[in-house]
């Protein structure tokens, strides 16, 4: 075989490779994002992502089948990326109630920060109809079970109500979109997390055992110049 011939054939252009389903949902997701980052959730189609993504309709179809499914598959993204950030500092942090609230309003304010501007609306967009709520309701029931988990030790007898946790989680929203859009610093809106986490478990610690939990945690702020 001659020296042409075989430049000739390692320049022959080769097929591209294809992407498993499991990265080409990846790649579709990330192109997402960048869609409701750029150009806002409103513009975020399944047509408008396929010719970003450079693909055709019918691949964006087969993962998402609607609007409403793609919309739900950016909130599960954010939600497994949310889940991932606070087990993993839970592990890793002091077991007292002032080490376990740190955890859970940093994890919470950066998760947002690490999503930027786009979380908030693709979270407004999920009230626009009632399948799309439920799916969110369902993931903060999630969430807020696992808040009352790691809490729920430090409350002694008690017991954290929904009520309390409904109201920490509003905070935890309004606070993170705030610092996202920069009305607050980061570290405003984890700190002002922090305290409304250990006032609702000295609320629900009985007598000694509240007590107990506004020790911990003026030591801590006493420590952390907080």
């Amino acid at each position: 075989m001659s020296t042409t011939e075989t430049i000739e054939q390692d320049s022959t252009p080769q097929p591209r490779r294809r992407m498993s389903r499991e990265d080409r949902q990846r790649q579709l997701l990330d192109v997402a994002w960048q869609l409701v980052r750029e150009e806002g959730t409103d513009a975020l189609t399944l047509g408008r992502l396929a010719e970003l993504a450079g693909i055709t309709k019918p691949v964006v179809y087969d993962h998402f089948t609607t609007r409403p499914g793609l919309l739900a598959a950016l909130y599960q993204d954010f939600d497994a990326r949310q889940t991932a950030l606070m087990d993993a500092a839970l592990q890793s942090s002091d077991p007292t109630l002032p080490g376990t609230a740190k955890v859970i309003a940093s994890s919470y304010v950066d998760c947002v920060l690490l999503q930027g501007n786009e979380i908030p609306g693709v979270i407004a967009a999920l009230a626009s109809s009632p399948e799309l709520e439920k799916i969110k309701r369902e993931y903060e029931a999630i969430f807020l079970n696992k808040c009352r988990a790691a809490l729920a030790p430090f409350a002694g007898a008690g017991e954290i109500k929904a009520a309390g946790l409904r109201a920490m989680l509003g905070a935890a929203e309004a606070l993170s979109h705030a610092a996202a859009n920069g009305e607050v610093s980061a570290v405003q809106a984890q700190d002002e997390l922090y305290e409304t986490i250990i006032a609702m478990v000295e609320r629900s610690a009985p007598g000694d055992a509240g007590n107990i939990a506004k020790t911990d945690a003026g030591q801590m702020d006493s420590t952390s110049g907080t």
